[in-house]
């Protein structure tokens, strides 16, 4: 016992000769030493705090920097970004019935703040503005308030119309394109035949809510989209589940009409019936509607099954380089029922004359071997082209830049 004691107490007495060496002679700091050889947390927020450029988990393109915007985790998991007219972020919160203002007024890269604009919302998803309104998607309908930018500020709630509240899918998505509000509405189910004709669809209606009808149907859960320069919408769409680790592929579509004329026809993307490109998905009622699938949309895009595409974006920034711009780039959340785990990263598909000619990585590391450290949700860019990235596993709001902020 003697004898361990002893040895102990040399063993203590080197470590402290040591430490005192390093810092006081060679000027070096222990505890530095320390903090790079021992083994890494695996929070996303401890290697990346907010204003700190990121070298680890995550894996970014050479020349990107990479930082926390805002931590949002004692509110609750962030979902959809959108822009003010002044440039202040904003981000719903489904899991807390909230939405945040996230300013940043002295443009340092990180939320000077996270205010609650408005709370106890049935699922808020979509967030969207126009004019001096803000329009906030819940579950069961779409409303419409007075938005006070400067105050950041809303008030006087419209209900515009209701909607079918809750199932399988519960998120809705609005965007506006001039004087148009869109809608997605994902499917009751896995796979079946809507009884609710607003499901498993993209609605469009009046500013006002008026005139509300079926844009697009048979795309089962389109929760973002976004427009291109000649306003065609371009779908991130989730494959059903259950057919394996293969199938079916998740897909992109493009969603227009079949012409700009007044009348609208309602163009079918396939689902419960059909997958990809026009492939009959037998294992749904497959002694039924055998030909159905020729008269459907195909995908414009197949990506890898179960990867649950979320939030895409087209790239119009100076932080990429000229052959990148109109390039999507597009957030795969990950898989839940695939055996190996997929997905969780950001990638970048290139676009040429509205087809997809390559998909490559953009942003990787949010999964590592079968650890899921967080998973990418929406992207948006903003008006200096820099891109902003939320995640409902870390619950953070992400900057990616060039340029370093003070």
């Amino acid at each position: 016992m003697r004898k361990v004691l002893i040895i102990t107490f040399l063993l203590v007495l080197g470590v402290s000769v040591l430490y005192s060496l390093l810092k006081n002679y060679y000027h070096v700091d222990p505890e530095a030493i320390i903090n790079q050889v021992k083994p890494p947390s695996k929070d996303i927020i401890k290697l990346l705090p907010q204003g700190s450029d990121l070298n680890s988990p995550l894996n970014i393109p050479e020349g990107f920097r990479m930082a926390v915007f805002a931590d949002v985790r004692k509110i609750g998991s962030p979902r959809v970004l959108a822009f003010d007219s002044n440039g202040t972020l904003f981000a719903s919160i489904p899991s807390a019935g909230k939405v945040l203002a996230l300013p940043d007024k002295n443009r340092d890269g990180i939320a000077d703040a996270l205010v609650e604009i408005i709370a106890s919302l049935n699922s808020p998803h979509g967030i969207d503005f126009a004019g001096d309104k803000i329009f906030i998607a819940e579950t069961d309908k779409v409303v419409r308030y007075d938005y006070d930018s400067s105050k950041i500020k809303l008030q006087n709630p419209k209900v515009l119309f209701s909607l079918s509240g809750g199932g399988r899918h519960f998120t809705r998505t609005i965007k506006i394109l001039e004087d148009k509000i869109y809608t997605s509405v994902g499917s009751s189910c896995d796979t079946c035949q809507e009884k609710d004709w607003q499901r498993a669809s993209i609605l469009v209606s009046n500013l006002d809510g008026g005139d509300l009808k079926v844009f697009a149907k048979g795309l089962r859960n389109t929760v973002f989209f976004v427009f291109d320069n000649s306003g065609r919408i371009w779908g991130n769409e989730m494959g059903r589940d259950f057919l394996g680790d293969n199938l079916p592929p998740d897909e992109l579509n493009v969603i227009e009409t079949e012409s700009p004329s007044t009348t609208l026809r309602t163009m079918d993307y396939g689902w419960p019936w059909c997958y990809g490109d026009r492939i009959r998905d037998t294992k749904f009622r497959g002694s039924e509607s055998l030909d159905f699938c020729s008269k459907t949309v195909p995908s414009v895009f197949n990506y890898p099954a179960h990867i649950a595409p979320l939030g895409l974006t087209f790239i119009d920034s100076d932080l990429f380089s000229k052959e990148d711009q109109g390039s999507l780039l597009s957030a795969f959340h990950g898989s839940w029922n695939s055996s190996v785990p997929v997905g969780y990263k950001i990638v970048k598909l290139e676009v040429d004359e509205g087809k997809v000619t390559g998909m490559e990585d953009f942003i990787t590391g949010f999964i590592k071997g079968k650890e899921i450290l967080g998973r990418p949700v929406d992207l948006i860019f903003d008006k200096d082209g820099v891109l902003f990235i939320s995640d409902d596993k870390a619950d953070l709001i992400y900057i990616l830049t060039k340029e370093l902020k003070s």
